[in-house]
């Protein structure tokens, strides 16, 4: 069995993780048929996929939070970018939401028109049929 033998600092582990949450959507959509497209750098657009069907483009921003309160107020971090949707994972919990980009500064996560899903392809392809 591999053995990990490199320590990497906690600032460079939470960037993995926000990566593999980012991958874990990639992975779904493509599953479901949709053709995802992944930006080489996000920094100033805020996209972190692009995923197309025939004749439609969606942008979508991937994060997490470090709670387990769906309650919790969510801050936009894509203000002045074109983003379509959002992704929301809880990384203590087993469950996310989808919903559309909000304008507001901060939005409560399980508000009116946010789907919930449960964190396994099935459901979270489920729930993005929703919105």
């Amino acid at each position: 069995m591999p053995v990990k033998n490199s320590t990497i600092k906690q600032q460079t582990l939470a960037a993995h993780k926000q990566l593999s949450y980012e991958s874990l959507v990639a992975s779904w959509l493509t599953s479901d048929g949709w053709e995802v497209l992944i930006p080489a750098i996000d920094h100033g657009k805020k996209t972190d996929l692009v995923i197309a069907d025939d004749t439609n483009y969606y942008r979508i921003q991937v994060k997490s939070i470090e709670s387990n309160d769906e309650s919790i107020k969510v801050e936009n971090r894509w203000k002045g970018a074109k983003i379509d949707y959002v992704v929301f994972f809880s990384r203590v919990g087993e469950w996310g939401y989808i919903m559309p980009a909000f304008q507001e500064s901060f939005k409560r996560l399980n508000a009116d028109g946010h789907i919930r899903f449960h964190a396994h392809p099935k459901n979270f392809l489920k729930a993005f049929k929703k919105i």
